[in-house]
């Protein structure tokens, strides 16, 4: 059966881990419930209790599995990690959800990763051809073997070795007998940040995580930085020469829950400016302003307020559609975004509207709601984007079509416009996203951020040919085995 999915970019996971407290596995649940937004095909816990590590893995979301008792208890001790995994490399299947879990000669280890490595195939093939038995088809497996395979003694040692070999946008927590360690590949792509609660540690994505479980926020862990948690400490390690962040711009744009704090400041602020900028560089003569809910909110909010139009929810979200609805006929597929979000009748008919939406895709989504406006009565759709066209694919950790199925890749904004059959057709100029993002000017030598969903700019040329690699079966097992 298919799954019904909007057409959105999606992050790849999120990550959270505690040190030091007596409800630990508890915690963790709680912090990857607030995360649930970072991937939703799978969720696992990994604690430790001074002696023996315990490890619950489920397919599906954090509230249908560890809100319950008899699941906690099976997870005891002061230490725990916890992953959402949305997957880009790997399948979706049970041995692919993280954390995982290895025993070395040093001790045990748990590892959950956020991100995806750009050589991790070639890592891959060399690592078997070596003698390494692969039990899954997720890239932080490769980690996990280089780790072990490291002639070093100690475990950061043997981290710091294998951080040299990988390439990609990453961010780790890692358990091991004695330490919570967390890592931030050198260019800072994906997230990471530190919080505190009483004498305990936490990492996690974002910091949404953190507030949910009465933590406070520390700081982000750096670009390229290693944290090690041990003894009731935090010790920071840089290892790598030292260079300027270029965090992925998607995180203010469209992933981290607007609540989140990023470079100071909550990600509904910079979204609300960015729908500012839009209205300063796009406003066109209609009645109404009216988000694609729930992430074309925060810019709709801005948008009218800046061109003092009126906001209006023309479009209501059901939130009681789930991932996994099961569309059994091509008739019932055929409802499509219906199923999702339906207009607000009264409101709209007759009314000349500006959309907003976050990121334009593949396009396929925008052209149904625009019709279905029409449908509803809307008299004229002006459809405005609060970021610039995406123009090229994602290789550091979030699911994307390819280049050739990327709407803005293949198609002018005229061309667009046609094939959503909106009015009219406009998207927020790179320029003012960085306005926006209180970053003046874009350094094109050295950008400020991860845009190349818009430049082609990246910041770690991919290795591999990963849009068309990932989709290959990396295992002889069958993705259907539950082993």
């Amino acid at each position: 059966m298919k799954k019904f999915k909007l057409d959105k970019l999606r992050e790849e996971c999120g990550v959270f881990g505690i040190s030091n407290h007596e409800d630990s596995a508890a915690l963790v649940a709680l912090g990857l419930h607030a995360l649930q937004h970072r991937g939703q095909e799978g969720c696992g816990i990994v604690s430790y209790d001074g002696k023996n590590y315990h490890s619950e893995k489920r397919q599906g979301l954090v509230g249908d599995h560890f809100t319950k008792n008899d699941v906690i208890k099976k997870l005891p001790g002061k230490f725990a990690i916890g992953h959402n995994r949305y997957s880009t490399t790997g399948e979706t299947s049970l041995r692919n959800i993280q954390p995982f879990f290895a025993d070395l000669h040093m001790g045990g280890l748990s590892i959950a990763h956020n991100g995806n490595l750009t050589n991790a195939l070639t890592l891959r093939e060399v690592l078997v051809k070596d003698g390494a038995i692969f039990r899954t088809t997720s890239d932080t497996e490769t980690i996990v073997q280089l780790i072990a395979k490291s002639k070093r003694e100690k475990i950061i040692d043997k981290l710091i070795d294998t951080l040299f070999q990988i390439k990609g946008g990453y961010s780790l927590v890692l358990m091991t007998n004695k330490k919570l360690i967390g890592a931030r590949d050198p260019f800072g792509i994906r997230p990471l940040v530190i919080g505190k609660l009483k004498e305990s540690f936490i990492l996690a994505s974002e910091t949404c995580a953190l507030d949910i479980v009465g933590a406070s926020f520390v700081r982000e862990v750096e670009n390229g930085e290693i944290v090690v948690v041990e003894n009731n400490e935090i010790n920071s390690i840089k290892p790598f020469p030292k260079q300027k962040a270029r965090p992925c711009i998607f995180e203010y744009i469209y992933f981290a829950r607007p609540d989140s704090i990023i470079d100071g400041k909550c990600a509904y602020e910079f979204r609300r400016n960015f729908g500012i900028q839009l209205a300063k560089e796009t406003d066109t003569n209609a009645d109404i302003v009216v988000p694609v809910p729930d992430s074309g909110v925060p810019a709709a909010l801005g948008y009218a307020e800046y061109s003092k139009k009126k906001f209006e929810l023309g479009l209501i979200r059901n939130h009681y559609v789930g991932r996994t609805f099961i569309e059994p006929t091509q008739n019932i597929r055929s409802l499509g975004v219906k199923l999702k979000l339906s207009p607000t009748k009264s409101i709209i008919k007759n009314k000349s509207i500006i959309l907003i939406d976050d990121s334009l895709v593949r396009g396929t989504t925008c052209h149904k709601i625009v019709k279905m406006l029409y449908e509803a009565g809307a008299k004229e759709v002006h459809v405005r984007i609060a970021c610039p066209e995406i123009k090229f694919p994602d290789f550091y950790g979030v699911d994307m079509p390819t280049k050739e199925e990327l709407l803005a890749y293949k198609k002018t904004v005229e061309e667009m416009c046609l094939y959503i059959k909106a009015k009219s057709l406009k998207f927020l100029s790179l320029k003012g996203l960085y306005e926006s993002l209180n970053k003046g000017k874009r350094n094109d030598l050295y950008p400020q951020f991860s845009d190349h969903y818009f430049t082609g700019d990246y910041p770690i040329k991919p290795s591999e040919n990963l849009s068309e690699k990932k989709i290959k079966q990396l295992s002889l097992l069958s993705s259907k085995s539950s082993n």
